[in-house]
């Protein structure tokens, strides 16, 4: 029962940018969100989405009263990852925009022996 419960919370997600956020977070600047919930609820309900075993995680800041962990995206499509940090008693989610592929660099034309270029 309870996974059924989790299945349509999960389903009522929003979806930005290919990123899934939990119900009820709320934008508060380019990529930024709020989340519903306390850092271990929201912690908790991206281990569900978004699986240990595939989405790799890391602590990124060490600093007194601030917790945060990244999630990485493992193919880069749409977002590179999610910080999930709280601080001043707030959790805030901010999706890492993927980075748009580099372009090959154009190529000089070739220029043969004994032939003039004008």
């Amino acid at each position: 029962m309870a996974v059924a419960a989790l299945g349509v919370t999960v389903a009522e997600a929003e979806v930005v940018n290919g990123a899934q956020l939990p119900d009820g977070s709320r934008k508060v600047g380019e990529n930024r969100y709020r989340a519903p919930g306390d850092y271990e609820e929201t912690l908790k309900y991206y281990r569900t989405v978004y699986p240990a075993g595939t989405f790799s995680r890391k602590a990124i800041v060490n600093q007194p009263g601030v917790k945060a962990v990244h999630i990485v995206n493992p193919s880069g499509k749409n977002f590179e990852g999610l910080n999930i940090y709280e601080a001043n008693e707030e959790v805030r989610i901010y999706i890492v925009p993927a980075q748009p592929a580099a372009k090959p660099a154009k190529k000089a034309p070739e220029v043969k022996p004994g032939k003039k270029t004008r």
